[in-house]
């Protein structure tokens, strides 16, 4: 259970700002139909946080669990660090709305917008750090919900109210917290 909910915390808190957040704003200005959108996101969320949380599952099984706490302790650490870094959407990633409809665009722009996103690449972490891969990705996959459906019904007017700075500093230290923590070896109980 604390994979679900550690999970979904920090990936809530770090697509804060992030550019398939901004992509949300974007679709939802652009088209004004949210369910369609909400949907494509959920859709291309499973699919790359499957693959993230699968990848995840697969390094455990292969990685000594001595090296292994190396490389996620190093990974959260990397991963407070990049949250710390504003994301920017780019113009063309919208482009291929115009030939898929609504729902289409949302899922393959959402889906190529998370390859090697830091919630991606926190999704392969946490999924080989927990050892839970299906509570992970559902807990990343929530945690982009929450992040993302709001923007969609209320765009731009919420991103100008919250306080980018403060919750990207609030996820960062967790990933820092996750990385520590991970290199003391609090995740020997577990086996790495």
């Amino acid at each position: 259970m604390e994979s679900l909910l550690v999970s979904t915390g920090v990936v809530a808190l770090a697509e804060i700002g992030d550019k398939t957040q901004l992509l949300a704003f974007i679709l939802a200005a652009r088209f004004k139909k949210p369910l369609p959108i909400i949907a494509g996101i959920l859709v291309a969320t499973v699919v790359n946080h499957g693959l993230a949380g699968a990848l995840g599952a697969w390094i455990t099984a292969t990685i000594s669990p001595e090296v292994l706490r190396w490389v996620l302790g190093a990974s959260f650490i990397g991963m407070a660090i990049w949250t710390l870094i504003p994301d920017k959407i780019e113009e063309e990633e919208t482009q291929i709305a115009r030939r898929f409809g609504v729902f289409g665009a949302t899922l393959i722009t959402f889906f190529l917008a998370e390859m090697g996103d830091k919630t991606q690449i926190a999704t392969v972490a946490m999924a080989a750090h927990y050892a839970t891969p299906v509570l992970v990705v559902i807990g990343t996959t929530l945690g982009m919900l929450i992040a993302d459906v709001p923007a969609v019904f209320v765009g731009d007017k919420l991103a100008a109210r919250i306080p980018m700075k403060l919750v990207h500093s609030v996820a960062a230290a967790i990933f820092a917290v996750l990385g520590v923590a991970t290199l003391l070896g609090a995740g020997a109980k577990l086996g790495f």
